[in-house]
């Protein structure tokens, strides 16, 4: 049984994925009278399922392999209906983001290890944001949890982590402001491990520098990091915001030629049409999706469902 058929023979329960992911339907809800006007499968048809997917931001070399793959599919199943290419596009679309494995979207967490946490990305995306949430998941499930404010960088980057750290109840290590970050990291690792923390969520700045000079200096956080755990990062993060489109793309581009990102969290999807980046992400550069961002109060981080996601954005195709 195709995702299609698996998805929608039940009604699903309402989750946070369905208002958070109002402004990305948006898109898909004029897939929806495209299909249901159109007369024939044909090239102008294509070519409108191509504008409304690169309107979504799933990315024209991601829509173009997929147009081209759908075509195939409908010659060689001899699909003539229009109405007929929503669950072919429904399972198409899941099959970009499995890339034929089982995608694993927790995080990696060692038990009776000191589990080290690397947020990477531009100023401005949410890192901060993002750690703070994380942070308070992590200590709801009873572990001790600390923050490092490794972005002694950008102004007030220190003091909002500290907000976070009040909020979500754990504690913060941090150095004025201006200090070496990869000190700061080896300074908190030998105290988390000393005093048995679980958790260690590492910030770090986010300047727009080159590729050679950010390379150089995740390099030497993770080399730090490493010598004090040498099983750590478990994770490395990067944290993209949604409604920035083809930006976020280049963002996921860059670092993840200047070091091993493990996953991405994307901030902010409840505030964008552009949902389709999170198939592009995965298309292009292999990497999951570990959380998405569906709101501002400190429990709206959730584990990216790529079945919850997909069924939210259609879901109106079958309704009345």
């Amino acid at each position: 049984m195709g995702l299609f058929n698996r998805l929608f023979s039940k009604q699903k329960k309402h989750t946070k994925y369905e208002l958070g992911l109002h402004k990305a339907k948006q898109n898909f809800n004029t897939l929806k009278v495209l299909l249901d006007q159109s007369k024939q499968i044909d090239d102008d048809l294509y070519d409108a399922l191509e504008d409304i997917f690169i309107q979504a931001d799933i990315g024209v070399d991601t829509v173009v392999y997929f147009i081209d793959k759908l075509r195939e599919d409908v010659k060689t199943k001899h699909i003539t209906d229009p109405k007929d290419l929503i669950e072919m596009i429904v399972d198409g679309l899941f099959e970009i983001y499995l890339q034929g494995e089982l995608v694993q979207t927790e995080l990696k967490y060692d038990e009776n290890e000191l589990n080290v946490y690397l947020f990477v990305g531009v100023n401005g995306v949410g890192k901060t944001t993002t750690i703070g949430k994380l942070a308070k998941q992590y200590k709801s499930q009873g572990k001790k949890v600390m923050l490092v404010a490794g972005d002694t960088f950008r102004a007030g980057a220190i003091e909002q982590l500290k907000i976070w750290g009040e909020r979500s109840g754990c504690f913060v290590y941090a150095k004025k402001e201006g200090s070496d970050p990869s000190s700061v990291m080896y300074d908190a690792l030998a105290i988390a491990k000393e005093e048995h923390y679980d958790v260690v969520l590492c910030d770090t700045a986010g300047r727009l520098q080159t590729k050679v000079n950010l390379m150089k200096e995740l390099e030497k956080m993770h080399r730090v990091i490493q010598k004090t755990c040498p099983q750590a990062p478990q994770e490395t993060l990067l944290v993209i915001d949604a409604t920035t489109g083809q930006n976020g793309m280049r963002q996921a581009e860059v670092f993840k030629e200047a070091t091993d990102v493990t996953g991405v969290i994307l901030t902010k999807l409840d505030g964008t049409a552009k949902g389709g980046i999170v198939l592009a992400i995965r298309h292009l550069y292999g990497v999951p999706i570990k959380y998405v961002g569906l709101g501002e109060k400190i429990d709206d981080l959730v584990y990216f469902d790529i079945e919850q996601y997909i069924y939210d954005l259609f879901s109106d195709f079958f309704k009345g």
